[in-house]
């Protein structure tokens, strides 16, 4: 229950025993000074007492809405760590998967310069070069390759990374700034 709920339920409270003292009054004639004291002091003390019970409640809506924010807080860490995390897998999983391309495109580059070379006998010098330049090139292609993907991994895991850092301080702020009014 809000702060705003719970001065409403209090005002409701008071206003009928306000009343109820407004119309006993009427209809009697004036009381002596002693009987009007001990009429007027259960009622205010009545009416301290719910005071009081409106104001521990308050304070215990207040440590609940606290406990609420910090359960959020925590929820948002724990998106934020699993976003983390599967960045850090997709990365993990994207530079794998390029080193694989890459051995086995050596290891094509290799069966076609043996493929080459045994084909090559009668032309064995002018073979020798054509393989291993065809070698180097895909050597080089499959880096390159590699390291392409490499960066592609790199980039989706900062861009993961920042999205969930973002997201994580949008939750906490949007939080806070709940809090803030609710403490009020």
């Amino acid at each position: 229950m809000n702060q705003r709920e719970q001065a409403s339920k209090a005002r409701e409270q008071a206003e009928p025993q306000a009343e109820k003292a407004g119309k006993q009054a009427e209809p009697q004639a004036v009381k002596p000074r002693e009987e009007v004291r001990e009429e007027a002091a259960p009622s205010l003390s009545e009416i301290l007492m719910r005071a009081e019970k409106a104001y521990a409640a308050y304070m215990e809506a207040q440590k609940e809405v606290a406990r609420a924010y910090r359960e959020s807080e925590l929820e948002a860490e724990r998106v934020y760590k699993d976003n983390e995390q599967q960045a850090k897998n997709t990365r993990d999983g994207g530079i794998r998967q390029a080193l694989r391309v890459r051995d086995a495109t050596v290891e094509k580059a290799l069966k076609a310069r043996e493929e080459v070379i045994a084909q090559a006998e009668q032309a064995y010098r002018k073979a020798m070069e054509q393989a291993e330049q065809a070698y180097k090139d895909n050597e080089q292609r499959a880096k390159n390759a590699c390291d392409e993907s490499i960066r592609q991994a790199l980039r989706t895991y900062e861009g993961a990374m920042a999205r969930g850092w973002k997201k994580h301080e949008e939750t906490v702020e949007q939080a806070w700034k709940i809090y803030a009014k609710e403490a009020e």
